[in-house]
């Protein structure tokens, strides 16, 4: 998974062709550190996806214009839109993270 640092950066990632997933997360949040526990089964079952993470304290107001109120957060993204959000309350299982992007993605 790869790290978003700028706000360029996020924008230029966003505006993929293809969907990708994006991880908001904070290092003082338990919920997101539990989720990284799980997360590599993720990956590697969503691996045909491109994967970033953003860390919500470091790009000020990045989380606030996607309306990410709680993190962890699963964000999907396609030629710069928002297609998906799974907001924090249900990101605390593998299963109901998976279940999303199957959702989603197919």
């Amino acid at each position: 998974m790869e790290h978003i640092q700028t706000e360029e950066q996020f924008n230029e990632i966003i505006n993929s062709e293809e969907p990708v997933i994006v991880k908001f997360y904070a290092d003082w949040c338990p919920d997101c550190k539990r989720m990284n526990m799980f997360i590599d089964g993720i990956l590697e079952e969503f691996n045909n996806y491109k994967w970033y993470e953003v860390n919500s304290d470091e790009i000020k107001g990045i989380a606030e214009k996607y309306e990410v109120m709680g993190i962890p957060g699963i964000l999907i993204f396609q030629n710069g839109e928002k297609k998906a959000h799974q907001h924090s309350a249900y990101t605390k299982t593998p299963d109901s993270v998976t279940e999303f992007l199957h959702q989603q993605l197919g």
